[in-house]
């Protein structure tokens, strides 16, 4: 708990196990109630070993559904079991569980209903092995993202993700996509309804176990990126009417 407010970490987990336990060894259960782990069918045995760790919450997708499938999954868990502080980690050792006090400080204050951890400031990216093609594009796709978006982060793409309950209540994600662009959908939706946003400098890890899309996956990634910027410009200048931007 932090001042009554039950603080949730979820973990959508594909082929994690490997990663997962030195993940989840580091998350300070002095502060985290529960944590929800959500297996995307995967391929080994990420779910024997959430089971050997002790996870309560344990959701299993026997078919995939992709990331922002995954994510909607553990939004509704949490929602559904009473987080008001929800940070959602990726199980594969990519950011460091160290950084969840901060970002339930930042919430638990009501400073920031939304927190993300931020590779790009202070240089934690490219200090952390991102491929060089990846860093460049994420710098141009978060220019054009501020533009279109008419706002200002250092990076809309990261993983690591902090919100409060009444923002999850309020934007219509489950009317997002199943695939990686989820997260970007989640951003403009989050602006859209009127909530601020809160960065703190995270470092990442690039190695062998942590998760990353191909350059294919990528190109399909930005693409998706582009055409939802796009939707919020026409949504923002009452241009269109999107589902996606429904207020709950």
């Amino acid at each position: 708990m932090y001042k009554n407010k039950k603080v949730v970490v979820v973990l959508p987990a594909y082929n994690a196990a490997k990663t997962l336990e030195q993940t989840y060894r580091e998350i300070p259960f002095d502060l985290v109630d529960e944590v929800i782990l959500c297996d995307d069918a995967s391929k080994d045995q990420t779910v024997g070993k959430a089971k050997e760790l002790g996870i309560r919450h344990i959701i299993e997708h026997k078919n995939n559904r992709g990331y922002g499938g995954n994510q909607k999954s553990l939004y509704n868990k949490a929602l559904e079991i009473g987080g008001d502080i929800i940070i959602m980690l990726h199980p594969d050792y990519q950011y460091t569980p160290k950084l969840i006090p901060s970002m339930v400080n930042i919430i638990g204050e009501n400073l920031y209903p939304v927190v993300l951890g931020s590779r790009i400031l202070g240089k934690g990216a490219l200090a952390g092995g991102m491929p060089l093609y990846k860093y460049f594009a994420n710098r141009m796709l978060t220019f054009f993202q501020n533009l279109l978006i008419n706002y200002k982060l250092s990076e809309y793409h990261t993983g690591y993700r902090a919100f409060g309950r009444d923002v999850l209540e309020k934007i219509n994600f489950n009317e997002n996509s199943d695939d990686f662009v989820f997260d970007n959908e989640m951003l403009s939706q989050i602006v859209f309804a009127g909530f601020h946003i809160a960065e703190v400098t995270c470092p990442t890890k690039y190695f062998e176990e942590a998760s990353s899309i191909n350059f294919r996956r990528s190109m399909r990634y930005g693409m998706g990126v582009l055409r939802v910027s796009l939707m919020h410009w026409l949504q923002r200048n009452k241009l269109a009417n999107f589902n996606l931007y429904k207020i709950n």
